[in-house]
């Protein structure tokens, strides 16, 4: 019997899985999270097999987990299962120690099926995330200024792209308004930009806008 956290900052989202979830008769469902720290304290005390991790959360989000559960838990698998596009964020979660992505309009059967395999030690690998891989092998790609980004520069630049102010910025990510803004002056830098409306411009034309709340 493989045991979940389930980890999304949405109730509707974590009743959801865990009801679906609970009609398997191999996952079970040891607890639910709400944002990145309680996921890393749960995980501490219940010890799962695997954590269904959201990317987007107030406080530590999915990223930043990723990298204190390679540290302190390296045996718990991690599986993404967010709103972003495998394109937006999958590539850094598989650097970031993730076995898997899904997005959350992923059908039941592939969940399932991804689930299965990443707790038996496999990698579950999209047919969208396999043509990022194969395109991460070429240069064109892999030069791509954004990708040099931080992960939170990357995550500043997705959302201005939303159309997101910096007090907003600020509140989401639960940093200070002074560092949404040395974050954004870091990206106009890096992908030598000048103005938030360019920003807000290439995100748009990368594909980097991801879900508007």
């Amino acid at each position: 019997m493989t045991s979940v956290l389930l980890v999304d900052d949405h109730p509707i989202v974590r009743k959801g899985l865990s009801a679906v979830l609970a009609e398997t008769n191999d996952v079970h469902v040891i607890g639910e999270a709400s944002n990145g720290n309680e996921a890393l304290e749960k995980a501490r005390s219940g010890k799962p097999d695997l954590i269904l991790l959201n990317i987007s959360m107030p406080g530590k989000d999915g990223l930043e987990v990723l990298k204190q559960l390679h540290l302190e838990m390296p045996h718990v698998k991690a599986l993404i299962l967010s709103a972003f596009s495998e394109r937006q964020y999958a590539l850094r979660c598989l650097k970031a120690g993730a076995q898997g992505y899904l997005t959350k309009q992923c059908a039941l059967d592939e969940l399932l099926n991804a689930i299965r395999k990443v707790t038996a030690g496999g990698r579950y690998i999209s047919a969208a995330l396999a043509d990022l891989l194969a395109a991460e092998i070429d240069t064109r790609a892999s030069s791509e200024p954004h990708e040099r980004l931080s992960d939170r520069e990357f995550q500043v630049l997705c959302l201005l792209g939303q159309g997101k102010s910096v007090a907003q910025i600020s509140q989401i990510l639960s940093i200070s308004n002074s560092a949404v803004s040395k974050y954004r002056a870091q990206v106009l830098h890096k992908l030598n930009l000048k103005t938030t409306v360019e920003l807000i411009r290439y995100a748009f034309d990368n594909d980097l806008v991801g879900p508007v709340d």
